[in-house]
């Protein structure tokens, strides 16, 4: 499915009145030592460049804010780089996906996204998810997030 395909599908569907149950699941921290490993959900909206998201977290806290869309830089040779060096979550990426996921998978992908939001007892939760290059029938989403209580996350979408 290509780029512009997705595109509109996605937006047809977040007009419908759709949207996308998120689940962050602790892949390292203190909650990652928890048994049951704690579970929690939330919700994406938004169209191609932004939109809102939220998580419910274990205590009750409501972290809620805004996704946007990196856009890709243009390196010298003319190649997209995705511009996110600076948020630092490269390392998260690595801790969920293995050593060396930032580099081969998500730098310069066409569609990146961050969020940085807050919740109502203070707790930051940076997240950042991208879709990989255009090739497949299925739409994938990968993500990651990372809060300021030392934990890190796999963001894992349920759309439809």
């Amino acid at each position: 499915m290509n780029m512009k395909v997705f595109i509109v599908l996605l937006a047809l569907s977040l007009m419908a009145g759709c949207s996308a149950t998120l689940r962050l699941y602790p892949v390292q921290g203190p909650l990652s030592a928890q048994t049951p490993l704690p579970v929690f959900t939330g919700k994406f909206t938004g169209l191609v460049n932004s939109g809102n998201i939220s998580f419910a977290l274990g205590d009750g806290e409501v972290c809620k804010g805004l996704w946007t869309r990196v856009v890709p830089v243009k390196a010298a040779k003319g190649e997209s780089i995705a511009n996110s060096a600076s948020s630092g979550m490269s390392s998260v990426w690595d801790t969920v996906y293995g050593s060396g996921y930032y580099v081969s998978h998500v730098l310069g992908a066409k569609l990146y996204a961050q969020a940085a939001i807050t919740g109502g007892r203070g707790t930051v939760l940076s997240v950042e998810f991208y879709r990989p290059n255009p090739g497949s029938e299925r739409v994938h989403v990968f993500g990651v997030a990372r809060d300021s209580k030392d934990n890190i996350y796999k963001l894992v979408f349920n759309t439809m």
